[in-house]
């Protein structure tokens, strides 16, 4: 499964983003898909995942109520809606889909688009 991410930028703090992940893969809507982002000198942490089927969403304590995790399986493509960014959100930001419909961990990773949150 090969994944493009994209929409990443400069952006004040407050202020919103929309990533997107698309994938060539004709059978997209069987895999859960989610994000991940690396911050410089941390190591890379989960944010955001989205089931395939069933639509089960999960978040990360530190964005929730913020991000939105978001697929339309007729494009191929998930998004990533980041509200009320925070410097703190300042990360290159992964897509990934999992084995299957059921989130249970990246198997696939797509290549970082950078997030950078100005104070």
């Amino acid at each position: 499964v090969q994944l493009q991410a994209s929409g990443g930028g400069l952006v004040q703090a407050g202020g919103s983003l929309r990533l997107s992940c698309t994938t060539s893969e004709r059978t997209f809507s069987r895999y859960a898909m989610g994000w991940f982002r690396q911050a410089p000198g941390k190591e890379r942490e989960f944010v955001a995942a989205l089931s395939g089927i069933a639509g089960i969403t999960y978040y990360a304590d530190s964005v929730k109520g913020r991000f939105t995790i978001s697929r339309d399986n007729a494009k191929n493509t998930m998004y990533l809606q980041m509200n009320s960014l925070k410097p703190d959100d300042t990360a290159v930001y992964y897509c990934a889909a999992a084995s299957s419909s059921n989130w249970s961990g990246p198997r696939y990773w797509g290549q970082g688009t950078l997030v950078t949150v100005s104070s």
